[in-house]
């Protein structure tokens, strides 16, 4: 997977792209990322990338001629057809599915932001989608690069130890992942689940979807109702109500 970054603090992405997960797959020759600065690509002595914005107000605006030199020149180091993305609060959010949309193109060419904001004009004609990674704002598009990269990497064959690991985690499935335990098996009083030692291995992937239909309900209730469930499924989650509603029967329509 080829990957390249334009950003006025490349060495912010490097750094963060050198440890965990995601430099192991760049060691590994799995995943490529480049940075690319507009301030490189500056055509004046002060190496000018922003300017004052039309109509007044506080902060400064990138310009579209040095992004656009950089998109360009990270665009041409990539395959022919590799998306350009600029990240910004007001894009598409950026979600599980997203990302594994995204795994499957040949490459990706992602736009920081910076400031008050980017030349609306650059936006338009320069990418071919926004993403946002959540509705708050952020100083700049460095740590929302980072965070895709990482989401993306995750899914790359050969960037986990084991394949299932990917597969197995929180909205792989639509769902929220379920618990996890370790050794040892009892600690401060509280005891790791019988069911996860038995050796029963449907009696633990039972366990383990009714814990992560549980959360979901919980927590994210929204992700349910988006993804639908199967028969088996919401007999689970009834499973799970009834549980902890102590048995009773009595299950609480809130998530208190």
């Amino acid at each position: 997977m080829h990957i390249a970054v334009v950003t006025l603090f490349p060495v912010m992405i490097r750094e963060a792209l050198a440890h965990g997960v995601v430099g192991r797959a760049m060691e590994r020759g799995v995943l490529e990322v480049g940075c690319f600065d507009p301030r490189e690509f500056a055509t004046d002595v002060h190496r000018t990338v922003d300017d004052r914005p039309y109509g007044g107000g506080p902060g400064m605006v990138l310009q579209v001629e040095p992004l656009r030199s950089a998109l360009r020149s990270a665009s041409a180091a990539l395959p022919p057809g590799s998306r350009r993305v600029y990240l910004g609060a007001d894009g598409q959010r950026f979600d599980q599915a997203k990302a594994r949309e995204a795994c499957q193109a040949v490459g990706l060419v992602l736009v920081a932001g910076r400031y008050e904001g980017v030349d609306e004009r650059f936006i338009e004609r320069e990418t071919d989608e926004q993403w946002s990674i959540g509705d708050y704002v952020l100083s700049g598009g460095e740590l929302p690069a980072l965070v895709v990269i990482d989401a993306i990497a995750r899914l790359i064959p050969g960037t986990l130890g084991r394949a299932e690991s990917a597969e197995q985690e929180s909205f792989s499935d639509g769902l929220l992942d379920w618990p996890h335990y370790t050794r040892p098996p009892a600690m401060d009083g509280q005891a790791v689940p019988a069911v996860l030692m038995s050796g029963d291995h449907a009696a633990i992937r039972r366990w383990r979807l009714r814990q992560a239909l549980g959360r979901t309900w919980l927590r994210r209730p929204e992700l349910l109702e988006r993804r639908g469930m199967s028969d088996e499924e919401r007999a689970l989650l009834e499973e799970f109500k009834i549980e902890r509603a102590g048995g009773t029967g009595r299950i609480e329509d809130s998530q208190r």
